[in-house]
């Protein structure tokens, strides 16, 4: 649009610059023969009826004022410069004897184009006519364009506005169809058969494959985890029976083991699903809500201070108020609860773990615990990675913080671990 309003700026002065120079061309031209005609009179008069009849005429011409008000002026003068008759004060810097022409001074302040002849041996004439009416025609030429040209301008900048804001409008469309995947339908219809048309109709025939796609592996998830639910359920079952008919003690542990490994394998089965969705969810604003960070993590803390008290731990929150986020609440609970559960599980007892939210947001779990390895700090997000710390842990999976990670990349946010020298703090922020 400013483009276009540049260039019509410059095609108005353009046309402006020919026209100024076409009329003043014009007007000079105009005067030039009004001098031709009138010299061409006054040589015949001296030729014909000699010297004081030209001073007589040329008396009579100085003294009419032409209705149009352009009134001539003359100097005859001899070859010295001494004025014999007319109204020009001295002569002019002109060549009588090549016909010159020129702009000349007239009186104090006018101008006039004017040309000198050679009429005698001794005797010679300029005519003139003034050129400030010029001023005039040529200042109304440039007031008709100065209005023409902004009315022309403006006429430009309201059709390139508009053509902004329709192709605004429909790239809009196909952006919020991008980031709300359901408005997909809402922009899915020709308009003007453009390359904008086609732009949106290969957009939304990649958001329907990419709609088919997530519900393939929807399904496909939910039938395998389905799959591997009911035989799992089922052998825990068998198990739970065994018990309840009184095995010796030995068996008894062994199937309370099995038990035990049975749900860690269901656990990590969801934990395997949970983070798949969020990674294919990343970036997708479907779904999200306004989320009180500060009162979800409240909440949280509150409810874990009870199982800090029980292991001897102290666990502090600083939360500033009203911090919100777009968001699924139930997994940013979870985010929070994998590294709150990671502290206390890690951290030995009368250890401090320490929860910071701020504006931005900007969420931070700080413990002073044993920490991690700077070896494991590069890998601790990955899946199934399980640092030194929690070697001895037979409950732990290694997906607890690649599960949080997936759930900040699905919020648009970055989860990392702060390079600490005691202890460790990861820290949640956009």
């Amino acid at each position: 649009m400013l483009a276009a309003i540049g260039l019509s700026l410059a095609l108005v002065l353009a046309l402006w610059f020919v026209t100024h120079q076409t009329v003043l061309s014009t007007l000079n031209e105009g005067a030039q023969n009004e001098i031709d005609v009138d010299i061409a009179g006054l040589v015949d008069i001296y030729a014909s009826n000699g010297l004081e009849e030209l001073q007589s005429r040329i008396a009579d011409r100085v003294a009419l004022t032409p209705s149009d008000g352009n009134t001539p002026h003359y100097l005859l003068a001899d070859n010295a410069g001494k004025p014999i008759a007319g109204d020009i004060a001295a002569w002019p810097e002109l060549d009588p004897k090549v016909s010159e022409t020129g702009i000349i001074k007239i009186g104090a302040s006018s101008e006039g184009f004017a040309r000198a002849v050679q009429l005698g041996p001794d005797l010679k004439l300029v005519v003139a006519r003034r050129i400030d009416g010029n001023r005039n025609v040529l200042r109304s030429v440039a007031l008709a364009f100065a209005i023409g040209g902004t009315v022309f301008v403006l006429l430009v900048a309201l059709l390139g506005r508009i053509a902004a804001l329709n192709l605004q409008r429909r790239i809009g469309q196909i952006n919020l169809a991008f980031r709300d995947p359901a408005r997909e339908r809402d922009f899915a219809t020709k308009e003007n058969g453009d390359e904008i048309d086609e732009l949106t109709a290969h957009s939304a025939a990649a958001l329907q494959r990419q709609r088919d796609l997530m519900e393939a592996y929807k399904e496909t998830s939910e039938q395998l985890a389905h799959e591997m639910r009911t035989p799992l359920s089922h052998l825990d079952n068998r198990l739970l029976k065994a018990l309840k008919e009184g095995p010796a003690p030995a068996v008894a542990e062994r199937l309370a083991e099995a038990r035990a490994e049975i749900r860690r394998l269901v656990q990590t089965l969801e934990s395997l699903l949970d983070i798949a969705a969020s990674k294919t969810r990343r970036g997708d604003r479907s779904g999200l809500e306004r989320v009180d960070m500060s009162a979800m993590i409240h909440r949280i803390c509150d409810l874990y201070s009870g199982s800090a008290e029980e292991t001897g731990h102290e666990l502090v929150w600083h939360l500033e108020p009203g911090v919100m986020i777009e968001g699924e609440e139930r997994q940013l609970s979870r985010l929070v609860t994998n590294i709150l559960d990671n502290a206390l599980k890690y951290v030995p007892p009368g250890g401090r773990i320490e929860v910071t939210l701020t504006h931005g947001p900007e969420l931070v779990i700080a413990d002073d615990g044993p920490g991690i390895a700077p070896s494991d700090r590069t890998r601790v997000f990955d899946r199934f990675y399980r640092g030194r710390a929690s070697m001895g842990d037979v409950n732990g999976s290694g997906l607890g913080l690649a599960l949080a990670r997936a759930i900040a990349e699905r919020h648009g946010m970055v989860l990392e671990l702060d390079d600490t020298e005691k202890g460790s703090s990861f820290r949640l922020r956009r």
